[in-house]
């Protein structure tokens, strides 16, 4: 059975129940050659476990798999705030401990929840499945001339079931064409989706392929028993691990007080603000107050194309100090290679707030520092 498997001995705190390894050997196993798995449940119910879980299983038969993430607050391979769509090459072998990955495409959302703009969210959602369709999934012409590779797609959904956040479901569901929607269930009915194929009017919907699975843990009463996190935490560790990256790989560091203090000695870039265009995307800022607006925030470093109706994000910054109108530069640090920083036109503020560890740092007068800085536009 696939939870005997290599990668989840090796996980001894995650739980992996028959039903869970069953559906997945399913999945992976099935006539299709490269399936769509859409993951669904409410919160807490372990979506991402049996999405990291499926992808581990499917990787064990292909060599690539895609894995397309929609929870803006909860990210599966990349920090909050963004939608992505990464190719995988390697099967996880902890399946507790979340990895930093580069995606294959990636939308900065700049929110940790989808209420903010439910439109662009299912536009960004829509735009990333388009592309895995035109990149990775072939017809079945070109899978019979042998020309392309087919990729399986994983898809992870966030836990919000109910009002908008159902309507977000359906509306996911109804531009995507899974071979498979696995429902997580828990023993609270009224917290769980409806039954069957929820998103469609057809009665008999045998195009889509419907699971419904149990939440992996239960007490004697059959009760789920949820697994409680703490998400401020989690998006917290996440943005530091992704800040991580701009220093050494070998810098031995073991606490978060010794990462504050590198990363406030850590050089910037210093970006001309004519260089870029500055947008905020979940408010309204007075033109005299945009750039001061920036100071101390975490923004999406973009990339507007022609070609593409949406700028495509390449990774996150911090903006480290603001020198206004009388110089015109801002510091950003990031940890995006400068090549790539060269194609950057855009900086898109959202409301990914800025984790307080890195405002306090130990022994040093502010954070915010502008001496000693690298080129970037």
């Amino acid at each position: 059975m696939a939870a005997d498997s290599e990668s989840d001995r090796s996980s001894p705190s995650i739980f992996i129940p028959d039903e869970w390894s069953n559906t997945a050997d399913a999945i992976a196993n099935c006539s299709v050659a490269s399936p769509i798995a859409f993951v669904c449940g409410p919160k807490n119910s372990g979506k991402t476990t049996f999405s990291r879980h499926l992808l581990n299983v499917l990787l064990q038969r292909h060599e690539k798999v895609a894995y397309l993430d929609t929870d803006v607050g909860q990210t599966e391979f990349t920090p909050p705030g963004l939608l992505s769509l990464t190719v995988v090459d390697k099967i996880t072998p902890d399946l507790t401990i979340p990895c930093l990955k580069t995606p294959e495409r990636c939308f900065f959302f700049g929110d940790i929840s989808s209420k903010r703009d439910p439109v662009i969210y299912l536009s960004y959602i829509s735009a990333l499945y388009d592309h895995y369709l035109k990149e990775y999934c072939t017809d079945n012409e070109t899978k019979f001339l042998g020309t392309t590779t087919s990729l399986p797609l994983v898809i992870n959904t966030p836990g919000w079931v109910k009002g908008i956040g159902y309507e977000l479901l359906v509306g996911m569901l109804k531009h995507m064409s899974p071979t498979h929607v696995v429902k997580i269930r828990i023993s609270a009915e009224s917290k769980n989706l409806p039954p069957g194929a929820f998103w469609s009017k057809e009665v008999n919907n045998n195009s889509v392929c419907v699971i419904e699975i149990n939440a992996a843990r239960q007490d004697h009463l059959k009760r789920s028993v949820l697994v409680q996190k703490d998400a401020r935490l989690l998006r917290d560790m996440r943005l530091m691990s992704y800040f991580r990256q701009c220093l050494p790989s070998d810098m031995t560091i073991s606490t978060l007080k010794e990462l504050t203090r590198e990363l406030c000695a850590f050089h910037p870039y210093e970006v001309n603000i004519s260089s870029v265009e500055i947008k905020h995307l979940h408010s309204q800022v007075p033109v005299s107050e945009i750039i001061r607006s920036l100071n101390a925030t975490i923004v999406g470093l973009a990339v507007s194309s022609l070609s593409d109706k949406w700028p495509q994000c390449v990774g996150l910054g911090i903006v480290r100090a603001v020198n206004g109108p009388s110089k015109g530069v801002i510091y950003v640090l990031t940890p995006v290679p400068q090549k790539v920083l060269e194609d950057v036109d855009l900086l898109l503020m959202g409301s990914i707030q800025t984790p307080t560890a890195l405002l306090l740092a130990p022994g040093c007068v502010s954070p915010h520092m502008s001496a000693n800085v690298l080129p970037y536009i």
